[in-house]
């Protein structure tokens, strides 16, 4: 063997691509419409409404809601009544008030008056009669 190296070559390819266009032919598209009867299977349902009337005629405290159970819708039916009852009002009240008013007048008037004199005396000179004098003792 030799000593000499080997050599290698490097290669690179390029690639140039163009395109253009060719008519290879041509295509014509029309339609036409046809009338095809056939039979079709399509599920129906039908729903009845039964509307019953329940007379209920009970006094309530407020307005009832509309309530749906299963298939059954309540909707109630309600009305303002007029109730007469008897109530007592109290219309009016009178008051009396009592007052008293009191004055002075001098009005001419005819009194009787009795009037009595005490006079005390000494021992020595004592009269022998009481010493209570007797003056307007008329009777009243």
């Amino acid at each position: 063997m030799t000593d000499e190296p080997h050599i290698l070559p490097i290669m690179k390819e390029e690639l140039s691509l163009s395109k253009r266009q060719l008519v290879s032919g041509r295509v014509r598209v029309s339609t036409q419409t046809e009338s095809v009867e056939q039979m079709l299977s399509v599920d129906l349902s039908e729903t009845e409404v039964e509307v019953v009337r329940v007379p209920i005629d009970r006094k309530i405290d407020r307005m009832p809601e509309v309530v749906t159970e299963g298939g059954l819708t309540i909707v109630p039916v309600v009305e303002e009544r007029l109730v007469v009852t008897r109530e007592l009002y109290l219309r009016e009240e009178v008051h009396i008030r009592h007052i008293e008013r009191r004055q002075t007048q001098e009005l001419p008037v005819t009194t009787r008056q009795q009037t009595v004199h005490v006079e005390r005396l000494p021992a020595e000179e004592a009269p022998a009669t009481h010493p209570i004098a007797k003056d307007n003792q008329d009777d009243l």
